[in-house]
């Protein structure tokens, strides 16, 4: 078995089924575990996967071992699993809590480890992914869960001390746009459009506007200026914004989460 996850939520989804539709893996080399059986059987007839009983069987057949249950259970699932892991086998963490020195003192022994930071997005192949591994992680390794991360989205390799800040900028991010768009469709409704309506046009807006960021490569600050003609609408609206803290407030937020992420050192 090539993969397995130990976990179905929606990001063991969201990734196995960028994976399969990238044509990276078949659906027969991937394998989930899960404590609810009944989940656990829903989730296999979706994706049409293999299913193990237990995490040690997970283990013990796949070669790369995802750890997608919340952190809570981090310690228990890695004290199931711990012994057969090592060799050529790869962990890979999900969880923004545990650093690669923690999770080897945890298990005890030389194992390959990767950190890894998806988002949401990830579940409409529009991801970003940070990775970090350790040392016993070869190029050639790294290289190989790039790719499978970049099938349902972007991923790039990463030093370890940047995880907190991939935390703040594209781990928890979304939820920052979607208050962002939740707010332009009430302004939309307030001058009286239909909210269906008012949340498509913010959604294009905001997909439209990160699009011509990453394809142009122009500065932000030079997009938002082509926007803002003299004397006009939209730089009223700016001048308001910048009275109300809004980028300040961004940075707030950012150094918040980026702190709650790190608490655990």
């Amino acid at each position: 078995m090539e993969i397995g996850f130990i976990g179905c939520g929606n990001m063991a989804q969201a990734m196995i089924s960028g994976i399969v539709a990238g044509g990276l893996l078949e659906p027969e080399e991937i394998m989930a575990s899960n404590r609810s059986q009944d989940k656990l059987r829903a989730f296999g007839q979706d994706l049409k996967i293999k299913l193990a009983r237990t995490n040690r069987q997970l283990a013990e057949e796949a070669r790369i071992i995802v750890l997608a249950v919340k952190p809570q259970f981090y310690r228990q699932v890695l004290g199931e699993i711990g012994p057969l892991l090592g060799g050529e086998k790869i962990l890979v963490s999900l969880a923004p809590s545990f650093s690669l020195e923690e999770l080897g003192q945890i298990l005890g022994q030389d194992v390959k480890i990767i950190r890894a930071m998806p988002n949401t997005p990830a579940m409409v192949g529009e991801g970003m992914t940070a990775l970090a591994k350790n040392d016993l992680v070869s190029p050639q390794e790294a290289q190989e869960l790039e790719e499978l991360f970049s099938s349902f989205g972007s991923c790039q390799l990463l030093a370890e001390d940047m995880m907190d800040a991939v935390v703040a900028v594209s781990g928890s991010s979304p939820a920052y746009i979607f208050m962002l768009l939740e707010a332009l469709a009430d302004g939309a409704v307030l001058e009286g459009m239909a909210r269906d309506q008012a949340y498509k046009f913010a959604g294009q807006a905001v997909l439209g506007s990160a699009k011509l960021l990453l394809e142009t490569g122009l500065h932000p600050g030079i997009l938002k200026d082509m926007v803002c003609s003299p004397a006009g609408t939209t730089i009223e609206a700016v001048k308001v914004l910048e009275e109300s803290g809004f980028r300040a407030s961004i940075l707030r937020a950012m150094a918040a989460t980026s702190r709650k992420s790190g608490a655990g050192k």
